[in-house]
């Protein structure tokens, strides 16, 4: 991927910040189609560029129909970025929501994928239901919100964002504009 790419090449120090992309999406999800209502070209334009990008970067993609309330999967992954081993969450989240269609507000669900991410199972049941990682959210969000945010993804280096899914190249400047040094080559 993209970041994979950039991370190889250049020094840089990742850090995800959650954001609030439709909060109020009930637990159970909510069909695009309802979502979208009057604005269907819109959707279905947003959905041919997804699939698109996700072609583009060798991902996986299913026809998906529902979006689903994504805190509990933000605490997750919140939880796991705090962990030595908690890298692979994000492309486990990413495969279960984008490929796989799973309900990511589900508890059961996402224990599987903390599982599948190589995360204790038993820990992560209770950091999602007791909602340890909730602050640390809600500061992202309010992270969010005063860097302007207003998609997702949203890459910001140095004071500077690019929203959207964009080409290598765009990230590149962004990094490199940011101060971001060249990894010596092997």
């Amino acid at each position: 991927m993209r970041i994979e790419k950039l991370r190889a090449a250049y020094d840089l120090e990742l850090r995800w910040v959650h954001f609030p992309l439709h909060p109020e999406t009930p637990p159970e999800g909510r069909r695009l189609d309802d979502l979208f209502a009057g604005r269907e070209a819109m959707l279905a334009e947003m959905m041919a560029r997804i699939r698109e990008v996700a072609a583009a970067e060798g991902l996986p993609m299913s026809d998906r129909a529902t979006t689903y309330n994504s805190r509990l999967a933000q605490e997750l992954g919140a939880w796991a970025d705090a962990r030595d081993d908690g890298g692979r969450i994000h492309d486990e989240l990413f495969r279960a929501y984008f490929v796989d269609s799973v309900n990511v507000a589900d508890v059961d669900a996402l224990v599987a994928v903390a599982e599948r991410a190589g995360l204790p199972a038993g820990e992560a049941r209770q950091v999602v239901t007791e909602r340890r990682f909730r602050d640390a959210v809600d500061r992202d969000w309010r992270r969010s919100r005063q860097l302007g945010v207003t998609a997702v993804p949203t890459f910001v280096a140095g004071g500077r964002g690019v929203v959207g899914a964009q080409p290598y190249e765009v990230l590149e400047r962004l990094v490199v504009g940011a101060g971001a040094r060249r990894r010596p080559s092997r």
